[in-house]
């Protein structure tokens, strides 16, 4: 698992595509991690957002993989770093 990656073990984080689309909404994503296997579909409006808003984008290679990055066991297409609640 990659140095980046680790960040979903230990910083707060969102994951799943609608809640994470959410996040960026409101600007609270600091880092998106996308599955390289994921539907395009589910991911190509949010790695779009992310653009416009400037937002590092990491890929991961499977949906598994960034499922067990982030701590749970199902797989997951999307995954992000957000800003700590004040």
């Amino acid at each position: 698992m990659g140095l980046k990656v680790r960040r979903l073990k230990t910083e707060p984080k969102v994951v799943g595509a609608k809640q994470t689309l959410k996040y960026l909404e409101k600007d609270m994503v600091l880092a998106l991690y996308l599955a390289k296997d994921a539907e395009k579909r589910v991911t190509d409006p949010i790695l779009e957002l992310a653009k416009q808003k400037n937002i590092e984008v990491m890929f991961v290679d499977s949906m598994k993989l960034l499922g067990d990055a982030c701590s749970i066991e199902v797989k997951t297409a999307v995954a992000g770093i957000i800003k700590k609640e004040v």
